[in-house]
C-alpha cells in the first residue's frame, strides 16, 4: 500500500490529503488547511488582485511535512485552479506575484484578440470557451514581457520550485487558449500572431510523468526524503473528473461543484462545430487522452459571497442556517441568470441578486433563506441548460448526472439539480479531486491502476454514493428554464 500527499489549491482555499492505495483500499485524509484568496495591492493611482504564491507554497510545504508524520510517503502532486501563472526571468526567478483571474486588468481584451484572430478560428485551434481571464487575454494584459523567460501555471510553479524541474502538465496547459486541442501541443503559431513569444510557453508533460524528485537542500531542510514528484492531471477539475465513479458504459454527465461548477461530459475527440461554440463550451484536455467537454458555469461563490456580505453587515449567518431556510421557501419564487457578468467579481451578492429580480420583473428575495434559494433554484437551472444542451450537442443522451466536489454536502442543491436535470443525480465523493490527484500518482509509481475505469472501480468499491431522485414536477423547471434561456439568449 502507498502513502501519497496530494495538494489541493482552491480559489478559496487550500489543503494537502495524505492517501493510501493498494488493493481494495483508497482513502483520503486532510492533513492541513489553510485560506486563499485575492490580496489587492495599490500601484500608481490603480490597484491590482494578486494571489499570495509564497504564502500558498509556505503552507504547501507544511502540509506535507504533516502527511509524512503519519507514514512515509512514496509521492505527492499537486493540483490547482486554472488560467493563472508566474513569469520567471533567464535565471528562474518569480517576477512578481501571480495576478487572480477575477482582477480586472483583461477587461476588453477579448474584443481585441477578436480583431486579429476571429472567434471561430480561435475556437477551432483551442477549442476553448470564451472568458475573459483565460490565459491568452492574461498575458495580452501584462504591461512587459520583455523580462519574462518562462510562463508556469500555479501547479507547475509550485512544481519547479519543489524539483527545479520547468514544464507544463496538458490538462492545464489546455485551458491556456494557447494550446492546440487537436494536436495535443502549443499553439506557437496562434502565439506568434498575437505578439505572445513562444519562449514563454514550457516544455509539456503528460499527467502521470514524474516531475523528478525533491530538491535535496529543500529535503533535508523539510527532513523529508527526495520523494518523487508525479504530474497529475494538475487542473483540479481534472483530477476531479478522474474521481467521479461513473459506471462503466453509463451515459453520464458530471458537475464538479466548488466555487465554479463544471459542468459536462466526458468525451474521446473534441467537438469543435458551430453549435459548441456558439453554446459557448469549452473542449479542455482530460487523464488518459480523454476531453472535458464542459461549460463553466459559476457554482457555490455566489453563496460563499453572500455569506460573506451578511458577516460584514454584522449579520452573520451559518450554511446550515440558510439552507435550513431556504428549504422553506417556495421553489422557483424568484430566479437570476447565475452566469450573468454581474455575479463573477467579489461583492454585495444580495443587493446584486435582488436588483437582477427587479430588472426581469420580480418580486426581490429579501430574507437570507429567500435570497438562498433563489441562488439554489438558479444554479440548478444553469446545470439543467448546461446538461442538456451538452447532450444536443454531442448526440449523447445523459442518464446520470455525477455530483462531486464541495457541493455533495448541499443535499438542497442536489435534490433540486435531479429536480431540474429530470434524471437521478449520484452525489460524491467530496474529495474527487484529491482522489483523482492520488490515484493518478500510484499508477504512475507502480499500482496496478491501467485506466479509468479500474480507478473509478476502487472508487466505488470504497465510497458511499447518495442517489437523487427527481420530484417529476418538471412543467414548473420547463417554465423557469424558458424565463431563464430567453433572457440569456437575448
Amino acid at each position: 500500500m502507498m502513502r501519497l500527499a496530494a495538494v489541493d489549491l482552491g480559489a478559496s482555499s487550500g489543503r494537502v490529503m495524505a492517501g493510501a492505495v493498494g488493493p481494495g483500499v483508497l482513502s483520503v485524509e486532510e492533513v492541513h488547511r489553510f485560506p486563499n484568496g485575492g490580496v489587492r495591492v495599490a500601484h500608481g493611482g490603480g490597484s491590482t488582485l494578486h494571489w499570495d504564491i509564497l504564502g500558498l507554497y509556505r503552507e504547501m510545504l507544511t502540509g506535507i511535512q504533516a502527511a509524512q508524520r503519519g507514514g512515509e510517503l512514496a509521492g505527492l502532486g499537486i493540483d490547482s485552479w486554472a488560467v493563472d501563472y508566474g513569469l520567471l526571468d533567464a535565471s528562474g526567478a518569480l517576477l512578481g506575484n501571480p495576478v487572480n483571474y477575477r482582477d480586472s486588468r483583461t477587461d476588453g481584451i477579448a474584443q481585441r484578440v477578436a480583431e486579429v484572430v476571429p472567434a471561430r478560428e480561435l475556437f477551432d485551434i483551442t477549442g476553448l470557451q470564451q472568458l475573459p481571464f483565460n490565459t491568452l487575454y492574461q498575458l495580452l494584459a501584462e504591461r512587459d514581457l520583455g523580462s519574462a523567460e518562462t510562463m508556469l501555471l500555479i501547479p507547475d510553479l509550485l512544481n519547479y520550485w519543489l524539483t527545479g524541474v520547468r514544464g507544463a502538465e496538458r490538462t492545464n496547459a489546455s485551458t491556456t487558449q494557447l494550446y492546440d486541442v487537436r494536436s495535443g501541443q502549443w499553439a506557437t503559431g496562434l502565439a506568434s500572431r498575437l505578439g505572445i513569444p513562444s519562449r514563454l510557453l514550457p516544455p509539456l508533460r503528460d499527467p502521470g510523468s514524474v516531475v523528478g524528485t525533491l530538491l535535496p537542500d529543500l529535503a533535508a531542510e523539510l527532513g523529508l526524503p527526495e520523494l518523487p514528484v508525479v504530474a497529475v492531471g494538475s487542473h483540479d477539475t481534472a483530477s476531479a473528473v478522474v474521481g467521479v465513479p461513473a459506471e462503466p458504459g453509463t451515459n453520464f454527465a458530471y458537475i464538479s461543484s466548488g466555487t465554479w461548477s463544471l459542468v459536462g461530459l466526458e468525451l474521446e475527440s473534441p467537438e469543435l462545430g458551430d453549435s459548441a461554440l456558439a453554446a459557448n463550451f469549452t473542449n479542455e484536455g482530460g487523464v488518459d487522452g480523454t476531453i472535458r467537454f464542459l461549460r463553466n458555469v459559476t457554482g457555490l461563490w455566489v453563496l460563499s459571497e453572500s455569506l460573506r456580505t451578511w458577516e460584514a453587515q454584522g449579520t452573520p449567518m451559518s450554511l446550515p442556517e440558510v439552507l435550513a431556510q431556504a428549504a422553506g421557501v417556495p421553489p422557483l419564487s424568484a430566479v437570476v441568470d447565475i452566469d450573468a457578468p454581474v455575479f463573477l467579481p467579489p461583492g454585495d451578492m444580495p443587493a446584486r441578486i435582488r436588483q437582477a429580480c427587479v430588472d426581469t420583473g420580480q418580486r426581490p428575495p429579501e430574507a437570507p433563506g429567500e435570497v438562498v434559494r433563489c441562488i439554489l433554484d438558479s444554479l440548478a437551472l444553469a446545470y439543467r441548460r448546461t446538461v442538456r444542451q451538452a447532450s444536443e450537442l454531442t448526440g449523447r443522451p445523459v442518464d446520470v448526472v455525477h455530483v462531486v466536489g464541495g457541493g455533495v454536502r448541499n443535499e438542497l442543491l442536489c435534490q433540486l439539480t435531479a429536480d431540474a436535470c429530470g434524471v437521478p443525480v449520484l452525489a460524491g465523493p467530496v474529495e474527487a479531486a484529491a482522489l483523482g490527484n492520488v490515484l493518478v500518482q500510484a499508477r504512475a509509481l507502480g499500482a496496478d491502476l491501467p485506466d479509468l475505469a479500474a480507478m473509478r472501480a476502487l472508487i466505488r468499491a470504497t465510497h458511499e454514493l447518495r442517489r437523487y431522485e427527481p420530484s417529476g414536477r418538471e412543467s414548473g423547471w420547463a417554465e423557469a428554464a424558458a424565463r431563464i434561456d430567453s433572457r440569456v439568449v437575448a
